[in-house]
């Protein structure tokens, strides 16, 4: 009934309203119980006569799995096949929706940043899709500012403790009578003068800048409403064409002018701050914040993600040798093989390289892993060491990839699966044959 109740106020619209159903395979087989009508032969008389403006999202599977089954709901829609987007489609979208994350957490967010979202998605983040993935780290990062924004600054914090060591110091002295004892109390009660008015010019600073910051975001909020509100208004007026809805769009116009010309004197005022001195709250999500996020997610030191991947690549060598001697042929191979994985000229869904090293015991086979995975991932552990004597049999192989269907412990994947899974940086695979 709900559903009939929906339709009937799309077809009252008369074309006004598109109908967007997201898991729009849900809908097939929804609500048939007892013989009653399902969700989707509910849609298909209104898509039929044209009455019902509908788009659906789904995945490829679920449309094979569901849709396809249903030819008569099939031949109703016109399938439109959504790509991943590239980091610089990715970088345009990030920047259309800024606006809206910067209302919401009342910080900034600088174009660097959103460019870091983009690019080290893209290059470290592998199990999820873009654009989501970059949006989630955008959002993340300001969140994370905004926390610290409301929390007490590291400076008045240190400061504060500080000043309470000295007055419990000041507190046991009081009960001395040593003349050692009275001095040095006079000396720390000198001290803990001149701390006190340290820490309340600290929290003076902090408030002050906490207030104006504090207006600038209702301030954000209130710009973003006029915008809707004006684009509303502006639009009703091109249709009717009448005067008072002009008129109208005009005020609303102007009380946009002037919001964001209040926006613009308190964000000047707020910068100000700074050049009396370094500013006690930090309002921006810079590169560093997204690099910070990236970090935690997949475990990846954050001067590995900001460091500059050209000077990285062609000091390759010098930076394994430093660790390996000699073997200058096995390191140009391996390292020709990153460069060309790095700059785009291999098939990025395929390894970066696989070699297989030969050589009697003690000529540096296993160091040169270590360093490789040293270089490539900031830490010699990330490797995991398959020793394939171990496997000899042929029903061992599903200890490496996991059991087939249908046999004991399917679920539970192989040695190789299953740390490559869980392993949330790249990992370098090594086999003793």
């Amino acid at each position: 009934d709900r559903l009939k109740a929906v339709l009937r106020e799309i077809q009252e619209a008369e074309g006004e309203i598109i109908l967007f159903i997201d898991e729009l395979h849900t809908v097939v087989g929804a609500g048939a119980a007892e013989g009653a009508v399902d969700a989707s032969n509910l849609l298909k008389p209104a898509l039929a006569r044209g009455e019902l403006h509908c788009v659906g999202a789904t995945t490829l599977d679920e449309y094979r799995k569901h849709i396809e089954k249903d030819p008569a709901l099939e031949r109703r829609f016109q399938p439109v096949f959504v790509q991943e987007p590239s980091v610089e489609d990715t970088i345009s979208i990030l920047r259309g929706l800024k606006e809206r994350y910067e209302t919401h957490h009342g910080v900034r967010i600088t174009d660097d940043a959103i460019i870091a979202a983009a690019t080290l998605s893209d290059r470290y983040i592998s199990d999820r899709f873009l654009p989501d993935k970059a949006i989630d780290l955008v959002d993340e990062a300001a969140s994370r500012l905004r926390m610290e924004i409301d929390s007490m600054p590291t400076e008045i914090d240190e400061a504060t403790r500080q000043l309470t060591r000295l007055q419990i110091e000041a507190a046991a002295l009081a009960k001395e009578t040593s003349p050692e004892s009275k001095a040095r109390l006079e000396e720390l009660q000198r001290e803990i003068a001149q701390r006190e008015e340290e820490v309340n010019q600290l929290k003076a600073r902090w408030q002050a800048e906490k207030e104006l910051l504090s207006r600038l975001q209702p301030l954000k909020e209130r710009i973003e409403q006029l915008k809707t509100e004006y684009e509303h208004a502006f639009n009703r007026a091109r249709q009717t064409n009448l005067n008072d809805d002009y008129i109208r769009a005009h005020q609303a116009e102007q009380e946009l002018r002037t919001a964001e010309q209040e926006l613009k004197e308190l964000e000047e005022r707020f910068a100000a701050t700074a050049s009396e001195g370094e500013r006690m709250i930090r309002e921006e999500v810079t590169a560093e914040d997204i690099a910070k996020v990236v970090s935690a997610w997949t475990g990846i030191p954050v001067s590995r993600l900001l460091q500059g991947e050209r000077e990285k690549l062609l000091q390759m060598e010098d930076r394994i040798h430093e660790r390996l001697i000699d073997q200058e042929e096995a390191v140009t191979a391996i390292a020709n093989a990153v460069r060309r994985a790095r700059s785009g000229l291999q098939d990025r869904n395929r390894p970066i390289g696989s070699f297989i090293f030969l050589g009697p015991t003690g000529v540096g086979k296993t160091e040169l892993c270590k360093a490789l995975a040293e270089f490539l991932f900031d830490d010699e552990r990330a490797m995991v060491r398959i020793d394939m004597s171990e496997f000899m049999e042929q029903h061992s192989v599903a200890r490496l990839i996991g059991a087939p269907p249908g046999y004991v412990g399917y679920e539970e994947g192989g040695r190789l699966t299953e740390v490559t899974h869980l392993v949330e940086a790249p990992t370098a695979l090594r086999g003793d044959f």
